[in-house]
């Protein structure tokens, strides 16, 4: 495209006032479009134990930083109680099924009895009362013996009850991991969970295989991320380490995080190659997700580019100012897209064109028609030998660099 596509502005100048600039040129450059999010290291698979019994510590079997094993016996909870518990209910079992062996013997005792009365009420050898009390006593029995039947199902269940309450004083690991945190010690008592009053945290076991990232992004940039996109991490603690990862999940439901005023979503990234990084959850990190792939494109430095907004007209364009031997050049481009550095430039340029890229402080106040100190702007500056009229003459080398 071509440069002069802008008006010139003519300044006044007394003596040689150049402004001093850095240069760039285009060049290829690998752009990876990519959204920065915050967040923290985490476990997937990890949990954290309680007690389901009210009782004192006895023993710890672990201390923080021990690996365990699924199955593997952590914390025995002081289980007199339960021991006693266990020797009444059994107990209970064992009367009442001696109550039902004792109500089966009564039964066939008032069967036989039953049998030889109505032997002698058919022959009218006693009367009908007599047999009938005996018929009452037999039903009352196997009555009786239902109801013991009952009561030896309640005594078993009362008994599995009180085996189950005493299981829960050995606290075992339920996974294969890593004791990340030890929260009480022997003779502290551990509090059972009960409604709205949460229990004692007894230990955290993480299983250091399952270590990821999750990071909050915002939902004016959830559009972009996908399972499956690239990302680099970077630990706090290791800030020249950066590792590589995989985007696993994107959270279908936004919410508000801690210390953010707009809706944000859950971003788990897998970690796939930690390098030399040791890993702690909790850490804070950053993680940059790369949106789109790699492309080789022509690009410019992001400092060249200014952008400007018109809200009246309600359009947005983007510039560049130009080395035109020597004088400021402001040029309109369109641009692509862009990472950290560099800038996809979609403008078709000369590739030895030179770019004022700096510093920020002169390209901010750099005007259209600047004279520009520059290492080939300065030797032209110096061969020509400007005086003040050469500001002021028709045709000089100053005025046809202004396009006079």
């Amino acid at each position: 495209m071509p440069l002069r596509n802008s008006i010139p502005i003519y300044r006044t100048y007394f003596g040689p006032n150049l402004t001093e600039v850095n240069l760039s040129t285009v060049s290829q450059r690998i752009i990876s479009p990519s959204i920065l999010a915050s967040g923290f290291l985490a476990h997937e698979e990890e949990v954290m134990l309680s007690s389901e019994v009210i009782g004192k510590v006895a023993g710890l079997m672990v201390e923080e930083g021990d690996t365990v094993k699924i199955g593997d016996l952590v914390l025995q909870v002081d289980d007199k109680n339960f021991l006693a518990g266990l020797d009444q209910s059994e107990a209970v079992v064992r009367m009442n099924t001696i109550d039902i062996e004792r109500q089966e013997v009564r039964i066939k005792n008032l069967e036989r009895q039953f049998e030889r009365s109505k032997s002698l009420y058919e022959q009218s050898l006693i009367g009908e009362q007599e047999y009938e009390s005996l018929l009452n006593q037999l039903d009352l029995a196997k009555i009786d013996f239902l109801s013991s039947k009952e009561g030896l199902v309640q005594a078993e269940a009362q008994l599995d009850q009180v085996l189950d309450n005493l299981s829960k004083t050995q606290i075992i690991s339920p996974i294969d991991g890593v004791v990340t945190s030890l929260d009480i010690k022997v003779g502290e008592t551990a509090i059972a969970s009960s409604t709205n009053i949460p229990g004692s945290s007894l230990m955290t076991i993480a299983n250091p295989a399952s270590i990821y990232t999750e990071v909050l992004v915002d939902e004016a940039d959830i559009a972009n991320i996908e399972v499956g996109q690239r990302a680099e991490i970077v630990a706090i603690a290791y800030p020249d380490e950066p590792m590589q990862g995989i985007v696993r999940f994107i959270a279908n439901t936004a919410k508000i995080a801690q210390g953010r005023t707009g809706l944000s979503f859950v971003v788990k990234i897998d970690i796939a190659d930690r390098g030399n990084v040791t890993l702690r959850p909790g850490m804070s990190c950053r993680a940059e997700i790369f949106t789109q792939q790699e492309r080789n494109v022509a690009a410019i430095p992001i400092e060249a580019v200014i952008f400007e907004e018109d809200r009246a007209e309600l359009r947005s364009e983007y510039y560049m100012f130009v080395n035109d031997g020597g004088v400021a050049r402001k040029t309109k481009i369109e641009v692509g897209l862009s990472d950290d550095e560099y800038q996809e430039l979609i403008s078709v340029v000369d590739d030895d064109i030179e770019i004022i890229v700096g510093p920020n402080k002169e390209l901010r106040n750099l005007i259209d028609g600047d004279l520009l100190n520059t290492d080939r702007a300065g030797r032209d500056a110096r061969s020509s030998r400007l005086s003040e009229s050469d500001f002021q003459v028709p045709g000089s080398r100053v005025g046809r660099a202004f396009g006079n």
